[in-house]
């Protein structure tokens, strides 16, 4: 049997519980479902894979409710004890790591080859955090001459956390985990599209033992269940992973409760490749960084900005790559690029198609829906060639396996180019001349920048975008500083002179 064989036997058997019964809502530590339901289809048939029960807005104010309820017993205990909770939640992870990547595939569409490691990348996530669990509350120590002054930081409170449909487990944790281990309890709520491994993670953590109410988890649409989360005042702060759009209403909606927010949104990156860059090292990252995990990646590079001098050569070589993409069912180990995680994104990243060759792009390779793989939301791999700044290809986030290619003449042009959209997550620069990668790195508008690299995540970093792409960095201390509020104690020494008024 081959091993396409066995994950394919392995969905029957981790699947078959969410057709027999509806996904339902975890809150104050229950799992139960409502009448009702709405149907989850996985994108590789566009067929159900289960029902799931539509949460309501009083689903949301207990789920709220149970959240600021566990707040006080989370907070107070210890950083150790929430350090050992949080590792024993990640061992937990790790045991299920099988039916977590393989759920994810069907779910979402993702190819297993990039999840079979999303689960330990979410247990380390869990992990990185947990270490980091007992220092959450440590400050500064600023002393002057006649005083001391230090601060300390408390945790917020329930905060709420909204996470998207393209690699749902992985943002999941990467959010979850820094929101517990510096002592909030939240309340999350997945995508209505892919809803299975947030549940496969409530289940953990109930199995792991943290504590009725610290994790909460409600099913259902953002215009109810998730507005209400927005809105509802024991909340104190909201965690989106989304589109910009999503992020406005959120923060418009939060704003009554003077809600915190932290949002990361949207992207049209650049990929910058100068003629002097190593082509080989610089082509292998251009296609992997818009065409893995589906093209649905917040810091794909969909935009190639290529110097003129190796433009002709660099898109030959990448024309063949592109070409050579293996395109198939999620769960087939030699899949590269699997189906787009639902009907309605696929009809939209389809319908760049036209609005490319409308502006005089040319589609070089790819552009057409891949019907000969079944019903699926099967899209070949996509170059657009002969494009420019203007184009809606170059300027709207298609968030999906298509890459639009730019030449450019001079560094001042590349700049230029680059920063000529609303968007400002992150970028990639591709040059031997340290200098011109330096003076890129200052002049490049975004909150990340990569220098000869693809994606590379370190999670002491900032991660962020600037612009329409969010508000607010991830890791190491700076998810600290979103999730629990700085207080500064100042002690007098008892040296200085205190002002005197009214004395006779």
């Amino acid at each position: 049997m081959s091993e396409f064989e066995q994950n394919l036997g392995r969905a029957q058997h981790y699947l078959t519980r969410f057709k027999d019964a509806p996904l339902g809502q975890f809150i104050g530590g229950e799992f139960y479902t409502n009448d009702k339901t709405f149907t989850n289809l996985t994108p590789v048939d566009n067929t159900s894979i289960g029902e799931v029960s539509e949460g309501t807005e009083e689903d949301m104010n207990k789920a709220c409710e149970a959240a600021a309820k566990a707040f006080p017993a989370w907070r107070d205990i210890s950083g150790a004890e929430r350090k050992r909770i949080l590792h024993h939640f990640a061992d937990k992870i790790v045991e299920r790591a099988d039916e977590i990547a393989i759920v994810e595939s069907m779910d979402c569409g993702q190819p297993i080859r990039f999840m079979k490691q999303a689960a330990i990348r979410g247990a380390a996530n869990f992990r990185f955090f947990a270490d980091k669990a007992p220092e959450a509350a440590n400050g500064l120590s600023l002393h002057q001459d006649d005083h001391t002054n230090f601060t300390i930081r408390t945790p917020l409170g329930p905060v709420g956390i909204i996470t998207p449909w393209n690699t749902p487990f992985m943002l999941a944790t990467w959010k979850i985990a820094p929101a517990l281990a510096s002592g909030c309890t939240i309340v999350h709520k997945p995508a209505e599209k892919t809803p299975l491994s947030a549940m496969l993670l409530a289940e953990i953590a109930k199995d792991a033992g943290i504590p009725d109410g610290v994790w909460n988890t409600v099913n259902g649409y953002g215009s109810t269940v998730g507005k209400r989360l927005t809105e509802h005042p024991a909340i104190k702060a909201v965690a989106l992973v989304g589109d910009s759009a999503t992020g406005r209403r959120i923060m418009s909606q939060g704003a009554n409760t003077l809600k915190r927010v932290h949002f990361e949104l949207g992207g049209k990156n650049p990929v910058i490749v100068f003629d002097d860059a190593n082509f080989d090292r610089a082509l292998d990252a251009v296609v992997f960084m818009i065409y893995s995990l589906n093209g649905q990646r917040c810091t794909s590079s969909s935009r190639l900005l290529v110097q003129n001098g190796i433009k002709d050569k660099f898109l030959t070589a990448l024309e063949k790559r592109v070409s050579n993409l293996k395109v198939g069912h999620p769960l087939d180990p030699n899949t590269e690029v699997g189906p787009l995680a639902h009907k309605e994104h696929f009809d939209k990243v389809m319908s760049y198609m036209t609005i490319a060759q409308q502006d005089g792009a040319i589609i070089k390779v790819g552009g057409i829906h891949r019907t000969d793989l079944g019903t699926g939301c099967y899209v070949s791999p996509t170059l657009f060639t002969d494009a420019n700044s203007n184009m809606r290809i170059a300027q709207e986030e298609i968030f999906g396996p298509v890459l639009t290619t730019i030449g450019f003449e001079t560094e001042a042009e590349a700049i230029a180019i680059a920063n000529d959209t609303e968007y400002g997550l992150s970028g990639y620069i591709w040059t031997e001349n340290t200098g011109r990668a330096m003076r890129m790195a200052k002049h490049v508008e975004s909150g990340m920048l990569w220098v000869n690299s693809e994606n590379n995540r370190n999670l002491p970093s900032p991660f962020g975008g600037i612009k329409s792409s969010g508000i607010g960095r991830d890791g190491g201390d700076w998810s600290f500083d979103f999730y629990m509020e700085t207080k500064n104690v100042c002690i007098a020494h008892g040296t200085h002179k205190v002002p005197v008024l009214g004395a006779s």
